[in-house]
């Protein structure tokens, strides 16, 4: 890929004023720490000669007060203020071998705020030693102070603000001792000093920034042309051009002639527009860009990162253009000069990322994304114009048990077979797209006609639900549609999207295969959904779960067998809660893995006061299977109960295998090897295959209820179904119990079709522990 070339912009040195010189603010767009790095550098370079000057002078004043004023004012001041120039000197000696590169504003206000306890600790000397000292000690004081200020006005300027607030505090500690001695003209000729040097440390110190400034945008100005200049040489698809006051072409580079395919000589002197419009010149139809170009070219105004398309040798190619205008001594407009690069590769990579952006890569609708903002506009236009317009939601029924048994590569080429499908049913009016997964949307612009969304709706479940040819499979899937129409439904893009989400999700849960509206009870049903979501947290922790067992009794002689356990909540508020009802919730919301859990453990423990005989069945759905700490929780129930593993028994149905593959066989497997038993529940109402029963032992397959109301009316495909079943159970070695049977001609018939065991009303219904555990007293008495 080609570099792109920088525009060449022009570093503009910062505004220097007295706040910024005394370190109060800082210029904007530039690396100001820099310049105080430069700042404290001058500090610690002199850290070495200003402790030993002053330790230096506080020896000279030593001596040349003692003995005339007091000697604890001497010692006392002597070595406090030597400690203070120590601890100031010592951290810049251990760094005066470096080079400050940047400091931030507090550095520079550390530095300061040591300047001022310098300037007190010297103006304590005068202060302290003055009104005890003769005219020469006075002199020797003086002199020392006049030299300390004169050598930190010069060597010091580089901090201005510190040194000026030094030589304030130290010259006016003088002119005021001298004051007070009654010596006015020395006062006057020490204030008169004081004000020399300030001003001369301010001057010396803007020069100081102002010269460190200038080196610093020189550098920066010249590190930008090393790097525009390099970047230019290292980037072979760039070249140079320039034209004359006439927009003719002069001085053609060969890389210029080469990006056009000719030679130097023959671009020389010819128009560049004319050039890059190609064979468009002729007839004037030229692109947006040439226009700009031509726009600029004629105002004769600097243009940079110009995009123009130009056709070379019948290939389409993107150049990126930049210039700016020439002028001669005297003003005079001499042309304009500037360069050009090949941007045809990032152009085309940024047109797939922005398609990639807007479309699905699997099936080349458009995504989520796309179909989003065509719904927001057709909700503007429905605004705009008093319309209506519609979203359609679609999800695939069973596209999950395609995926899982046979595998991605074969569900992503069943998608785009769907996408094919879906594409096939739009018009002009329509636009569909891929929302993820196996959802799908339809934005409808225009709804005259309600009646005509439905049969679009009817014509995509039928044309979606055809069989597919998949790399030799034949797949049977389904779609289920939910509708909302604007702005009835919603008035915002994302209400009306909720709106049919809520109308599909009523689709699903009628088995998929559906259309549904949205109504407005929808939202109502979602809360309430929400509410059940909520209790359904609290109900474990709150004991509001219990268990019913129903009896499995044999069907030769009604001796029970088993008890299957039942999961029953009684809401304080809501009431008996269905299973119905809340399972699904749970399985949605992961709440099944712990309240299942419960479940095993409760009905393992009751087991165990039940006959040595009697098993115990539980319900287990795909998404414990799912879970890796699923067949830990099992033994963990059976040893927290010590019931023995063979006396219990996992029901599973068979959208397990469905949803999870060998996933789940392995799974059973692993409880197999415990010695726990399996029932298939619900055989023949979902995707019977003999396969997974030739994979997985069960003990048991349960005949559904539907099957042996359906024999007991004499419904041929019932009566059927049930031979085959229990033919196939013998044929492996397994039992088959027929759930639903309540009457005592459905018992009667079960039994002379093969089946041993039976489950139903007949027998019992479900009940509380207290009251299955009676059925063994009852039989116990009937026995003796």
């Amino acid at each position: 890929m080609k570099k792109k070339s920088p525009p060449l912009t022009e570093s503009v040195a910062p505004v220097i004023d007295w706040a910024t010189v005394l370190g109060f603010k800082e210029p904007s767009g530039f690396d100001w720490g820099r310049v105080r790095g430069a700042q404290l550098d001058v500090v610690h370079q002199l850290a070495t000669a200003r402790m030993v000057v002053a330790l230096a002078a506080i020896a000279t004043i030593v001596v040349a007060v003692m003995g005339h004023a007091p000697t604890a004012y001497i010692y006392g001041w002597a070595l406090g203020f030597g400690t203070l120039v120590a601890m100031a000197g010592y951290p810049k000696l251990r760094h005066r071998g470096f080079t400050v590169q940047t400091a931030t504003r507090a550095e520079l206000q550390y530095e300061t705020i040591w300047s001022t306890l310098m300037g007190l600790g010297w103006s304590a000397a005068f202060v302290l030693f003055a009104p005890h000292a003769s005219a020469p000690q006075l002199l020797v004081l003086w002199a020392v102070m006049t030299a300390i200020m004169a050598g930190c006005a010069f060597a010091l300027s580089a901090v201005p603000l510190a040194t000026s607030i030094f030589l304030l505090i130290v010259g006016s500690s003088v002119a005021f001792a001298m004051w007070q001695l009654d010596l006015k003209l020395v006062s006057g000729i020490a204030a008169l000093f004081t004000g020399g040097f300030v001003g001369a440390c301010l001057h010396a110190g803007r020069t100081f920034v102002l010269h460190e400034s200038a080196e610093l945008s020189l550098a920066e100005k010249n590190e930008v042309v090393s790097l525009l200049l390099r970047e230019f040489d290292d980037s072979g698809g760039d070249w140079m051009w320039q034209t004359d006051a006439a927009k003719c072409l002069t001085h053609v580079s060969p890389r210029f002639a080469y990006a056009l395919g000719v030679e130097s000589d023959v671009l020389e002197s010819k128009p560049l527009l004319q050039i890059l419009a190609g064979e468009t010149w002729e007839a004037g139809n030229f692109s947006a860009g040439l226009r700009e170009l031509a726009e600029k070219l004629k105002r004769r105004e600097s243009f940079s990162d110009l995009i123009l398309p130009v056709t070379i040798g019948g290939e389409s190619h993107f150049w990126e253009m930049s210039a700016s205008p020439r002028y001669d001594e005297r003003g005079s407009f001499l042309g304009f000069r500037g360069v050009g690069s090949d941007v045809t590769a990032q152009r085309r990579s940024a047109d797939k990322i922005n398609h990639m952006a807007r479309f699905d890569t699997l099936t080349g609708l458009p995504n989520r994304l796309q179909v989003t903002e065509a719904l927001g506009e057709a909700m503007a236009e429905t605004e705009r114009w008093r319309t209506r317009c519609a979203f359609m939601m679609i999800d695939l029924d069973r596209f999950k048990a395609v995926n899982d048994t046979l595998g991605h590569p074969i569900g992503d080429r069943l998608l785009t077979r769907v996408a094919e499908r879906l594409q096939s049913l739009m018009d002009d009016k329509n636009m569909c797209g891929r929302l993820g997964g196996d959802e799908f949307g339809v934005v409808v612009r225009d709804v005259a006609d309600s009646a005509k969304l439905t049969r679009l709706a009817r014509n995509i479940i039928e044309t979606l639900s055809k069989p597919y040819e998949v790399d030799q499979h034949t797949l049977y899937i389904g779609a289920s549609v939910g509708t909302a129409i604007g702005p009835r439904d919603g008035r915002s893009v994302e209400m009306l999207i909720r709106s049919a989400d809520l109308a599909l999700y009523r689709s699903k849960d009628e088995g998929g295969g559906a259309h549904n509206p949205y109504e407005p009870q929808l939202h109502a049903h979602a809360e309430e959904r929400r509410v059940l979501e909520i209790a359904l947290r609290q109900a474990l922790e709150k004991s509001q779960f219990h268990i019913h067992y129903q009896p499995v009794v044999s069907a030769d002689g009604g001796v029970i067998e088993g008890f299957e356990a039942l999961l029953r909540w009684q809401h304080p508020e809501l009431g008996n809660v269905s299973p119905a009802r809340f399972v699904p919730v749970a399985e949605e919301a992961r709440l099944i893995a712990p309240i299942g859990e419960w479940v095993l453990r409760s009905a393992c423990e009751e087991a165990m006061r039940w006959p040595d005989t009697v098993r115990v069945a539980v319900n287990v759905s795909a998404e414990q299977l799912t879970d890796p700490n699923f067949v830990t929780s099992v033994v963990s129930s059976l040893a927290h109960s010590r019931l023995p593993a063979h006396r219990l028994e996992l029901e599973v149905t068979e959208s397990v295998f469905m949803r999870e593959g060998t996933g789940a066989i392995a799974v059973l497997e692993q409880l197999l090897k415990l010695g726990i038993r399996l029932a298939l529940d619900d055989f023949g109402t979902g995707y019977s295959s003999l396969g997974y029963l030739s994979k997985t032992k069960f003990s048991t397959i349960k005949v559904d209820r539907s099957f042996v109301q359906g024999a007991a009316k004499n419904v041929p495909e019932a009566l059927a179904i049930i031979r085959a079943v229990v033919a196939m159970a013998d044929s492996l070695g397994m039992s088959t119990t027929a759930e639903g049977v309540e009457t005592d001609a459905e018992y009667q018939l079960v039994r002379r079709l093969g089946c041993r065991k039976v489950q139903g009303y007949l027998f019992g219904r479900p009940m509380a522990p207290a009251d299955a555990r009676a059925l063994f007293e009852t039989a116990k008495r009937q026995v003796a």
